[in-house]
């Protein structure tokens, strides 16, 4: 398919999804979210070929996260919350599943779906002053769609509980301490450089090796999913439907 909020390439062995929509701060609506599983699933059929994926941004952002206006509409509507939860989980396993190590080079804010996307990947390459967060809890949805799974996995659940709790934004540098983020970048222009001579690095390798150990680590990921992505997402959509969140995203929207 065409993509029109993202770009596909692949290149010597290394394919890269790159959000292509900084005017909206490469927000993650209904079509970013279709795009995004479509692209996963075209990098999955040219495996072994490709070796890695990087996933980037362009601008200032990384991703904004969730629309608003989207937000309003699954309020009003059971069928575009079910779409919600399907594509919901077609990013989560597309990412969590593909068994190919996943590259995020984050140059600048991941909130809310951004922050559960770029740190699901294997590796998290970050500027250190990147501002990353998990607001679901602030338009008052449940944090369902994987953030709870990968915040835990990385820096413990207490401390997963703590941010997501509260949607408190921390830093690249707190995130890289904590262990959140795998390795820190002085600017956001060093993000991506640096993903690419990773995936550079990990595409010249045998592939059997890198692949079985990417399904070994996907099966700690997924047996955590399966018992928390499922109700997580049913939690949300429960919170999406009901009167409080429209009047939560009309104050926000008037900020």
């Amino acid at each position: 398919m065409a993509f029109e909020t993202l770009r596909l390439s692949v290149e010597n062995g290394v394919a890269e999804i790159r959000l292509a929509r900084p005017d909206l701060l490469n927000r993650f609506d209904m079509q970013a979210h279709v795009e995004f599983v479509s692209a996963i699933e075209q990098v999955s059929e040219d495996i072994p070929a490709i070796r890695a994926l990087i996933l980037s941004a362009e601008g200032k952002a990384f991703s904004a996260g969730g629309d608003f206006e989207e937000m309003l509409e699954a309020n009003a509507s059971k069928a575009v919350r079910n779409n919600m939860v399907k594509y919901a989980k077609g990013v989560f396993y597309g990412i969590a599943e593909l068994p190919i190590p996943v590259i995020s080079a984050v140059q600048g804010a991941a909130i809310g779906l951004g922050a559960t996307i770029a740190t699901l990947s294997d590796i998290v390459i970050a500027w250190k002053g990147a501002k990353i967060a998990d607001t679901h809890v602030n338009v008052g949805l449940a944090a369902g769609d994987g953030g709870i799974i990968s915040w835990s996995q990385s820096i413990g659940i207490n401390r997963a509980k703590r941010y997501l709790l509260t949607g408190d934004i921390i830093t690249g540098e707190q995130a890289y301490e904590w262990g959140l983020v795998t390795e820190l970048v002085e600017t956001p222009e060093e993000a991506l450089p640096r993903a690419r001579a990773l995936a550079e690095k990990i595409a010249a390798m045998p592939p059997l090796g890198v692949i079985g150990t990417k399904r070994a680590f996907s099966r700690i990921t997924s047996l955590i999913a399966s018992q928390a992505l499922t109700p997580g997402l049913e939690f949300e959509m429960e919170a999406m439907a009901s009167p409080d969140l429209v009047a939560t995203v009309n104050r926000l929207r008037q900020k």
